[in-house]
């Protein structure tokens, strides 16, 4: 029995040592301390070796100020043409409701780097005088019929006022491409000469799409990046003239720059 009882002594001396994960005594440490933005990974699915490459160009991580940013869309351009330089703006609007369902134009002071083809529906006067002004098309049901058909060989169509009940008819078609004439883009009016020689020196149309972003190119890269600073310049600046009074929250939530297929570069919001 004496050497019995000694055994069961010695085993209930023995510590067990619990399994598992060690406790951080501190309460896990890192409360205080700023997370780094992690890198996200680039899709390489159906991307080329040149936009790849590019992408090496682009910290991920970082939000750039606009003169980095320009700078280094005009360097990770990933085509052999002109690319578009572009501006992706996530707004906090709601599209729903008209009164926040913004649309407008801009005048690019550094000009757009493309030769837009302008069409004109206009009769008399102003047809001639559209036609001096520089319009690629003018015309009238000549020009409805031939759209009706399929035709859509141009960038922009502008349109007097009396005409656009038959203009109208080609909603379906104008509409789904976004080129029907309307008075907010400055498309419908009695000046129609006046329309096409401000497109032709550089006015853009901007607008909300339904999931309140503006998608809108503001220059090609051959214009360099002071040029498209200004272009970006002044289109940030209309952008925030049209802010609706309704309009609660962020505004201007997120915008990301890329070059046509080229990989996007996040703006630094706060130093506009």
């Amino acid at each position: 029995m004496h050497h019995k009882e000694a055994r069961v002594a010695e085993t209930k001396k023995k510590v067990t040592k619990p399994v598992g994960k060690k406790v951080d005594s501190t309460g896990g440490g890192s409360k205080g301390q700023k997370k780094e933005r992690k890198r996200p990974p680039v899709d390489k699915h159906g991307r080329g070796k040149r936009y790849l490459e590019a992408a090496k160009l682009v910290d991920r991580t970082k939000d750039y100020s606009l003169d980095e940013a320009l700078d280094v869309l005009v360097k990770t351009s990933a085509v052999k043409f002109d690319a578009a330089a572009e501006a992706h703006i996530q707004t906090g609007l709601d599209p729903k409701k008209a009164e926040q369902n913004i649309r407008g134009t801009v005048s690019m002071p550094g000009g757009t780097g493309k030769n837009l083809r302008v069409l004109v529906f206009a009769e008399g006067p102003e047809a001639e005088a559209s036609k001096k002004a520089g319009a690629d098309y003018v015309g009238s049901d000549d020009l409805i019929e031939k759209i009706a058909k399929g035709w859509l060989d141009f960038d922009i169509a502008i349109a007097t006022p009396d005409l656009m009940p038959r203009v109208g008819k080609l909603g379906k078609t104008l509409g789904t491409k976004g080129l029907m004439p309307n008075p907010k883009s400055e498309t419908v009016t009695k000046d129609p000469a006046k329309a096409v020689a401000e497109f032709k020196k550089g006015k853009v149309e901007y607008k909300l799409d339904k999931d309140a972003i503006i998608h809108i190119s503001f220059g090609r890269v051959s214009l360099g990046s002071e040029k498209l600073k200004d272009n970006f310049s002044a289109l940030y600046r209309a952008i925030l003239t049209a802010k609706p009074a309704s309009a609660k929250g962020v505004y201007i939530k997120k915008i990301t720059l890329a070059s046509t297929m080229g990989p996007g570069i996040r703006l630094d919001v706060s130093s506009l």
